[in-house]
């Protein structure tokens, strides 16, 4: 049952690297998947929250940053070690056939810590925040989406790795949302 899986994810994965490559896709993906491209976003959260909620935004952001914590701890520290599944960039087997768009590195993949983490940090902001915005959950999910997929289109990540980690992340999103309306629950 594993072997055709894997298979599979391997063939999506090539698809995805190489059928789809293009000028703009090897421009914009290697920035997607850069937290640096992200830092005025996470900035403008951190001070829109404290300055709009307040004790509230400064305890809101405190479980974002351990939403994000746990994700990336759990993804890499536990469960990676465990799996221990070589990158595709790294996969003797796909060197070959692969195109590898930035540094490969020489962690595991299985699961993806981008697609946790991003994924943990939009489940928790669409909690905490659809009740005023409606549109945040479109918006976060097509944010994280973009990150996770740019992790496959450059080469380091299995599509299996980015849906595994969103799944992790988003468990770990919504749980700590949960926990952070049992500590400061919504004014009615």
């Amino acid at each position: 049952m594993l072997t055709p899986l894997l298979h599979f994810d391997s063939d999506l994965f090539l698809t995805i690297n190489q059928d789809m490559a293009n000028a703009f896709f090897d421009w914009l993906m290697p920035h997607l998947r850069n937290p640096y491209t992200w830092a005025p976003l996470y900035l403008f959260i951190l001070i829109f929250s404290i300055k709009t909620y307040k004790k509230r935004g400064v305890i809101m952001m405190i479980f974002l940053l351990s939403t994000f914590g746990a994700a990336d701890f759990i993804s890499a520290s536990v469960i990676k070690p465990l799996v221990k599944r070589v990158r595709p960039c790294n996969e003797l087997t796909l060197q070959g056939e692969m195109v590898s768009r930035i540094r490969c590195g020489s962690g595991y993949s299985f699961p993806s810590s981008h697609a946790s983490n991003h994924f943990a940090i939009a489940l928790f902001l669409i909690m905490v925040y659809r009740s005023r915005w409606k549109s945040i959950t479109w918006i976060a999910i097509t944010w994280a989406f973009a990150i996770c997929f740019a992790q496959i289109y450059v080469g380091v990540h299995y599509p299996f790795d980015i849906l595994c980690g969103a799944l992790l992340g988003s468990l770990i999103g919504y749980a700590l949302a949960r926990l952070f309306f049992i500590v400061q629950p919504e004014k009615e």
